[in-house]
């Protein structure tokens, strides 16, 4: 089988090698500008400090136009123009001025992640490896050991992992820098060559500047969202690896958090109890977590009733759960546990003044993932399907299956059906990642099934797994958690002007970081748009949604494949 023309692979075979990304180029910025997001458009990565966030404001001088939060990883089978705005590891890793690096991540390849830095401080950083791999058996943990004796600047950190059924899947990387400013990135990806040809993401900090005198001691609990709390929660998670990240607390206890927008999102192993916890000091992990981040949230999707505003449709919101791995959590942990806690929403109006009765509208939901046609089609083939996991072969599975099949909704509509069109013609808003098979983990509440505004949106390294976001709680109000797990959470209302509250929208962007006249114009005619800010979200998969059809089935790695992909492999089943 050929080639599909999209990936440009320029006839790889199957042991082939990936060639390089272009050459990086540097750029120097004042410690100003280094610490906000540039709103430039690039082709290809570029080796540069975050983006600045400066607003480009629209032809009608009506709306303001802020770029995405997160960025998409740079593909080198892409054309330029899927790789508009995108970064690389080697991006971030590649700065000459960083002097201490922390990596967070479940899988390893010491010499993968070496290569990233600058070769004139490769074996001059102070690198930092943290992960979860404490079996003897375990082929990571050993071949993070040896990795780490070939590079003396090296120390590897082992996770305390309590849980037999836990792993460390938290993947971020904290950069400590020779000009004093400091930054926590958060991903998608492994550290290892493979999951960087697949679609991931990265949430950058801003760069962050030392304090310039103690913080002031203060009885009140920091706004989730700010961040002085998204401080005060990274600190707490890193307090649940007890003593081996004292000296990391120590550090980043030092830096300035306040130009942050976001709120972290967390998990780390062990038990809550959710009765005797206080839920307004203590940080919370896993659903519980993300339940309380939400309840702050305004929700613009509009109950049923409406005082003085007759002939108002219901606008049912829609919440889309896009992720690589799908474990045997049943049936009632889905409904009564998952889907509650992202359906947690606190009702506001577009128009504030309207008052409202009536319960809030049930979201709609619907899962994003792939089908052995999509990986069979992506970049490395079959290959990509060996780190996408959804088992339904066991006849647990299989109920669980005819549970979610409703909600199934293509990664790739058009690689599995090419001449499928979405539902009722709406044009197709296509975010030109279909080749690069997923392994980005993406949770959205659209406002409602237009798919045109974002309540709110997160990326993070959890799947849907109760290892990962805990079970449901026990008659004890007992909650237990597996893994280390990492993520933020964004919403509109984070890039609110003073005296403006509720103005700003947050809208789905393709193909770039930063909305356009297109986008904008999908919210023009509401009242408030005078000085409203738009903020967009990069969205790695195309609008509208292509549910499955009866007959297709998901991507299960356990199970053979026998038709080849397109480089001519059969699948003999994960692990056979």
């Amino acid at each position: 089988m050929g080639s599909p023309d999209a990936l440009k692979r320029g006839g790889l075979g199957r042991e082939g090698t990936i060639s390089p990304p272009p050459k990086r180029h540097r750029t120097s910025r004042s410690p100003k500008a280094r610490s906000a997001r540039s709103s430039i458009a690039i082709t290809q990565p570029v080796d540069e400090s975050p983006r600045l966030e400066v607003r480009s404001v629209s032809t009608a001088a009506i709306t303001t136009a802020i770029p995405s939060p997160v960025q998409l990883n740079f593909v080198s089978e892409f054309p330029a123009s899927s790789n508009v705005d995108t970064i690389s590891l080697g991006n971030i890793l590649g700065d000459p001025l960083i002097k201490e690096c922390w990596l967070f991540n479940y899988l390893f390849d010491v010499d993968f992640v070496m290569k990233q830095f600058d070769p004139d401080v490769r074996n001059l950083v102070q690198v930092k490896i943290v992960h979860g791999s404490w079996r003897k058996e375990d082929k990571n943990g050993s071949g993070v050991e040896e990795g780490a004796k070939r590079y003396p600047n090296i120390q590897v950190v082992k996770a305390y992992m309590p849980e037999a059924y836990g792993t460390h899947h938290s993947k971020m990387i904290i950069l400590f820098r020779h000009d004093d400013l400091a930054q926590v990135i958060i991903t998608t990806g492994n550290f290892i060559e493979r999951d960087w040809r697949m679609s991931q993401a990265f949430w950058r900090s801003p760069l962050l500047p030392l304090q310039l005198q103690s913080e002031n001691i203060s009885s009140s609990i920091p706004r989730l969202g700010s961040g002085p709390r998204f401080k005060r929660d990274l600190l707490a998670y890193a307090r649940s690896y007890g003593t081996k990240l004292v000296d990391l607390r120590a550090r980043l206890q030092q830096y300035d958090f306040s130009q942050v927008r976001g709120a972290l999102v967390a998990s780390t192993p062990g038990k809550q109890y959710l009765q005797s916890l206080d839920r307004e000091n203590e940080t919370l992990w896993g659903l519980p977590g993300l339940k309380r981040i939400l309840e702050c949230i305004p929700s613009y999707s509009a109950p049923q009733t409406q005082i003085g505003m007759p002939g108002e449709s219901l606008r049912i919101p829609h919440i889309v759960t896009q992720i690589s791995s799908v474990a045997s959590v049943g049936e009632k942990w889905l409904t009564s546990t998952f889907f509650s806690a992202l359906s947690t929403a606190t009702p506001q109006m577009d128009k504030p003044t309207a008052t409202t009765h009536g319960k809030a509208p049930t979201p709609k939901y619907s899962i994003v993932f792939p089908t052995p046609s999509e990986i069979r089609n992506s970049i490395d083939g079959y290959g990509s399907g060996s780190s996408i996991h959804m088992k339904t072969q066991s006849p647990v599975q299989a109920k669980q299956l005819d549970f979610i099949r409703p909600m199934l909704c293509h990664w790739a509509p058009t690689i599995a059906r090419p001449k499928s069109h979405p539902p009722n013609e709406v044009p197709t808003r296509k975010a030109g990642r279909h080749p690069a098979a997923p392994h980005i983990k993406t949770y959205i509440r659209f406002s409602d099934e237009s798919m045109t505004t974002i309540d709110w949106a997160m990326m993070t390294s959890a799947n849907l797994s109760t290892q990962a976001w805990g079970s449901a709680p026990n008659t004890m109000g007992e909650v237990r958690i597996c893994s280390y797990e990492i993520g933020v959470v964004v919403w509109p209302g984070l890039w609110d002007e003073e005296g403006q509250e509720g103005q700003t929208k947050m809208v789905p962007v393709f193909k770039s970081d930063m909305p356009g006249e297109k986008e904008m114009g999908m919210i023009k005619g509401e009242e408030g748009e005078q000085g409203r800010a738009v903020v967009g979200w990069r969205m790695p998969y195309d609008l509208p949604l292509v549910p499955y059809r009866q007959a297709e089935v998901p991507w299960c790695a356990t199970q053979a494949c026998n038709e080849p992909d397109w480089m001519g492999r059969v699948w003999p089943g994960y692990g056979a």
